[in-house]
């Protein structure tokens, strides 16, 4: 079939899904489970472009402002696909949110984009944003996709009325076709304030970041990939989303977190992308299942050394000593037996058919690349900000050295700035921040180079992450949290006297805070909580109510950031932390380092559930 442009020609996304419907009209494009039918279905991409034309219809009847901003607070789904891509096409811009989100985030989003229509899941989703209190003038229609909203706003409309309006006008669009230096996405990002920001994303920086990563890490028609990062996540929303469109993968929409097991093994992927935090889930599960037998963990190890050092020899990797000392042959003959007891197990937990894991969003722990490369699992890790659409460096297939995040994309330019900081500068660069531009012009150069905050060093043409500038936790998670400002908004409550934010590659935030000895007598007595038998409050403070109740005082005072970065465990004390024990500095700030060793066992125990 000849095609009026190649891959290769498309710039914007609009022209990037017309080219795979063109190319591929029969192929298989979306999966998701029919809770009704109890049963996966399957949406071609001409079916795809049919339900998209209806809610472009819909679109237009609003009518929308080229350039109006659409916020879309769904879940993974076809419907998320047809809203994103009807905004797309009609030259206006999609603002993707997390469906998880609290409701102070989500409003705060809304005003600051200035949003035109909201689409949400279920109307208790609405109804909790509208209690808020925000006025939000530009927002003109609210589409409830499941449900009905009890409350009388004429903005609300369900998702049944509002497709049938848009068939019932028969609008015609001229002259919305996008170009690729249009927005393609406003995406909320936190930094280092406590509010996110909105990172401008043109049609130029997502397609020119799809096709290198493609170049990278290669899909192809037959890979199905399975979605379950939310798509307000950019790492999913270019390489679980737009890129499978690019090479005409299938998408299956996993329908939770909880559940992903199970759709994992019924939908048997061979692309996962994923964070951190899955895998570690995994890891934990097999921890758990080796307890308690020798013979097991012994098996387990060996299958585990005998497979990493087959993967480094694969990849040119130098060995360690020990691993040197042992010959291929010898692990060679191994191999087979280990495989089938060892190896296969895991990789049935993953569907049976991963090619490549991808990984990013944070750091995956050494120990975890070394099980799930040594077992047999593909994982490439990368690196990349919302900032940059997300990929900027990438380690390959046959050039993958899990200790770096590989080396830098396809016209993609990084060099390391003063004090390592690492820099980046090429198509995939955002255009800069909604509305800020005190704060574009801080991390944005003249000449193009975007200012990351993270320092690193190249080793053999890879990049290697060393750490960070400026203080920002970020969780397994891949989200990014500003300890200073969350410790602030926790010390705003009375009872506490001092807090210490933590979270550092771990799945959840967590705070240590001192509390205010009279503040904590005075709820003690009122709350009817009475000391231990000694008559200190230790015990007292170890009560699971007892911390409950504190941490319900912390997330009432963190309620205005969003829901990743509120804390989910407290550790309390009242023995303040002071210069003389060497827990502050002289001009009283927290030494973060010596807060982790001193409170190393307690950290411990809080993400050890």
């Amino acid at each position: 079939m000849n095609h009026p442009i190649s891959l290769e020609q498309v710039r914007t996304l609009p022209q990037l899904l017309a080219w795979r419907v063109a190319t591929t009209p029969d192929g298989e494009a979306y999966r998701e489970f029919d809770a009704t039918r109890r049963a996966w279905v399957s949406t071609t991409w001409s079916q795809a472009a049919q339900r998209i034309a209806r809610w472009r219809a819909a679109l237009l009847a609003q009518p929308l402002p080229v350039g109006a901003r659409v916020a879309i607070l769904l879940p993974n789904s076809l419907d998320a696909v047809c809203m994103d891509q009807a905004v797309l096409s009609l030259g206006c811009v999609p603002v993707p949110m997390h469906d998880l989100d609290n409701p102070g985030s989500i409003a705060y989003i809304l005003a600051d984009c200035e949003a035109s229509l909201l689409i949400v899941n279920k109307p208790e989703q609405w109804d909790a944003i509208r209690g808020t209190g925000g006025a939000w003038p530009s927002l003109t229609r609210v589409v409830l996709r499941r449900g009905e909203s009890a409350a009388a706003d004429g903005r609300v409309q369900t998702l049944h009325a509002w497709l049938q309006a848009g068939e019932l006008a028969r609008p015609v669009a001229e002259g919305r076709e996008p170009g690729p230096d249009h927005l393609a996405a406003v995406v909320y990002t936190s930094g280092t304030t406590g509010r996110p920001k909105g990172v401008m994303l043109t049609h130029d920086n997502v397609v020119a970041n799809v096709k290198a990563t493609l170049e990278r890490v290669p899909a192809f028609p037959a890979d199905r990939f399975l979605s379950f990062l939310p798509l307000s996540h950019t790492l999913e929303r270019t390489a679980g989303y737009y890129l499978p469109m690019a090479a005409g993968a299938c998408v299956a929409f996993a329908r939770s977190v909880a559940q992903l097991g199970e759709d994992l093994n019924t939908q048997q992927p061979t692309v996962l992308i994923s964070v951190p935090r899955i895998y570690e889930r995994i890891y934990g599960r097999i921890q758990q299942a080796l307890a308690g037998s020798a013979m097991r963990q012994r098996l387990f190890g060996q299958a585990q050394a005998v497979g990493w050092r087959r993967f480094r020899r694969r990849q040119g990797l130098p060995l360690a000593a020990e691993d040197a000392r042992v010959p291929a042959w010898r692990d060679a003959l191994a191999w087979p037996l280990l495989q089938r007891l060892v190896a296969r197990p895991l990789l049935a937990q993953f569907g049976g058919r991963i090619r490549v894991a991808i990984s990013g969003g944070a750091p995956l722990s050494a120990a975890m690349a070394r099980c799930f490369l040594g077992l047999g699992l593909p994982i490439v890790q990368g690196y990349g900000l919302t900032e940059t659409s997300p990929v900027a460096a990438a380690n390959g297939l046959d050039d993958n050295d899990p200790q770096t995040v590989g080396r830098p994309l396809k016209g993609t330019e990084i060099r390391l700035g003063e004090n390592a900081e690492i820099q980046i500068r090429g198509p995939s660069v955002m255009r800069g921040y909604w509305k800020r531009p005190e704060d574009t012009a801080q991390v944005l150069s003249d000449d193009g180079w975007y200012r990351t905050g993270d320092q690193g060093v190249f080793e053999h043409g890879r990049l290697r992450i060393q750490g960070r500038l400026k203080e920002i936790i970020v969780t397994s998670m891949g989200e990014k949290v500003s300890p200073a400002d969350l410790g602030l908004y926790i010390l705003a409550d009375s009872l506490f006297g001092q807090a210490w934010v933590v979270g550092e590659g771990r799945p959840f935030i967590a705070a240590f805070v001192v509390l205010d000895r009279d503040a904590w007598t005075a709820l003690a007595r009122h709350s009817g909580w009475r000391a231990g038998e000694d008559g200190s409050d230790d015990a007292l403070l170890a009560r699971s109510d007892v911390r409950e109740a504190l941490l319900a005082r912390i997330r009432a005072a963190t309620s205005g950031f969003p829901h990743y970065a509120q804390p989910r465990a407290v550790w309390p004390t009242l023995t303040p932390w002071t210069p003389d024990n060497s827990l502050l500095t002289p001009t009283l700030k927290l030494k973060r380092n010596n807060l982790a060793a001193y409170f190393q066992n307690e950290m411990e125990r809080i993400y050890r559930r």
